[in-house]
């Protein structure tokens, strides 16, 4: 499968940034379909890009081979992409949540409205919330992200003064409001957690979008930005440059500074971190949005498939398999490839993984030359910088049969090299077609 450029006219010649991401080719054209009794029972976790993607691409390759049911406690998948411009009333937040009509509707995909507790491999059983008990020949789980717990937000209404709006949806509604209430004059506090995390230029986007905010809205205020790394983790050069040219005196950029309480005190929220001495620095915060550390979701740790720090689940990237349960795959945010964790990529993901699903249920390679080729991901993303401007990122990844892993094509990555109102109507198309690809 070639790169199919996901934009009307070429981007600067790399028209191939905002590819919905190569994967393996499905060799299945010619190919013996064994007979069965009954179609394979492939049941997906997770109704983000990740999980709506495979399973729309299970069943779309596996014909009347699968049966492919999706679960998914949520009726709408709200989208992190694009969820940051809702800070700045860019984006309203329903503009941003998708259904699962059209994958019922055009590929007879089974939607179970429920949470998934547990999984036994070898029965072959998914047990969720409700009491019922899927049978499945495969599984794969897109659970997402989980979050470290941060001392001082340990109570509902503690976490409700502190969203993270790290996963779109009402924290994303209610922080947006909590910029709106600010006074002129106010302090914004936000940090950054430690790499890996959900989307590698997130958080640098969110100051912008945050300080931009403050620039047009708010010119008094100040924002001041806790990176508990010692540099910015994507686009280092874009960032840097928007952080000194566009918001100077008015964004504070704090590197090696990783919040490790959180306390109210005379009306304001203080966040704290180290003092690299024994001791502890405070900031005080009008609006404070603290991003804890991040790992696998409660699911992945569940089912056993975490087996990499603690945190993330190893997989074959061949196939998404992890290396700690057979039959369960894993793919999106709680892999541990060393591939970014976006949703782009997971689209790109889900669709090597499916294909894989459809070859091993058939009885056909997963590791022939040919598709060990074509094994190829992309991670492309782009990144409002102002109000009617962004940036852009690239990174291709192809599997080094060396290594058994992906690995980056170093010719392939990059990032803009200066932000432009096209890039930010490119981005807006690419997000759509990305949206399209997953949930249509």
């Amino acid at each position: 499968m070639k790169f199919e450029t996901m934009f009307e006219q070429p981007l600067n010649r790399r028209g191939f940034l905002g590819a919905l991401g190569s994967a393996a080719v499905l060799a299945s054209a010619g190919l013996p379909r064994p007979a069965r009794a009954a179609a394979a029972r492939i049941v997906v976790v997770g109704g983000g890009f990740g999980g709506a993607t495979a399973a729309k691409y299970i069943a779309l390759w596996g014909g009347a081979g699968v049966s492919v049911t999706l679960v998914e406690p949520n009726a709408r998948h709200v989208s992190c992409i694009l969820s940051n411009l809702v800070l700045n009333d860019r984006v309203k937040l329903a503009g941003l949540g998708f259904g699962y009509d059209l994958l019922k509707q055009r590929y007879g995909i089974e939607v179970v409205a429920d949470r998934a507790m547990a999984a036994d491999a070898v029965a072959g059983k998914l047990d969720l919330a409700s009491g019922i008990a899927l049978d499945f020949d495969r599984l794969v789980i897109a659970p997402g992200i989980g979050f470290d717990p941060v001392p001082g937000l340990d109570t509902p209404e503690q976490k409700s003064l502190v969203p993270h709006a790290w996963v779109a949806g009402p924290q994303t509604q209610a922080l947006r409001d909590q910029l709106n209430a600010l006074r002129d004059g106010g302090t914004v506090v936000m940090s950054i957690p430690k790499a890996p995390y959900r989307c590698p230029p997130g958080p640098y986007e969110r100051a912008c979008v945050i300080a931009d905010f403050l620039k047009r809205r708010k010119p008094r205020s100040k924002l001041v930005v806790l990176d508990a790394n010692a540099d910015i983790q994507a686009e280092p050069i874009m960032f840097h440059r928007a952080f000194a040219t566009l918001y100077p005196g008015r964004l504070e950029y704090v590197p090696n500074a990783e919040v490790r309480r959180v306390s109210f005190e005379a009306g304001r929220k203080l966040a704290w971190v180290s003092d690299g001495i024994g001791g502890e620095t405070s900031w005080a915060a009008d609006v404070l949005n603290v991003i804890p550390r991040n790992t696998a979701a409660r699911l992945a740790h569940d089912t056993g498939v975490v087996n990499l720090n603690g945190r993330w689940a190893g997989v074959d990237p061949l196939t998404y398999e992890s290396t700690a349960v057979p039959r369960i795959h894993v793919i999106g945010d709680a892999q541990g490839t060393g591939m970014p964790k976006a949703g782009h990529i997971a689209n790109s993901e889900a669709k090597i993984c499916a294909d894989a699903v459809v070859r091993m249920i058939n009885g056909w390679p997963v590791d022939d030359a040919v598709r060990m080729q074509s094994v190829v991901a992309n991670s492309a993303c782009f990144s409002p910088i102002t109000y009617d401007t962004a940036s852009w990122l690239n990174a291709v990844f192809a599997y080094d049969p060396a290594t058994r892993l992906m690995k980056r094509v170093d010719a392939s990555f990059g990032e803009a090299p200066a932000r432009s109102k096209e890039n930010y109507e490119q981005m807006m198309k690419w997000a759509a077609r990305l949206f399209d690809d997953t949930f249509a």
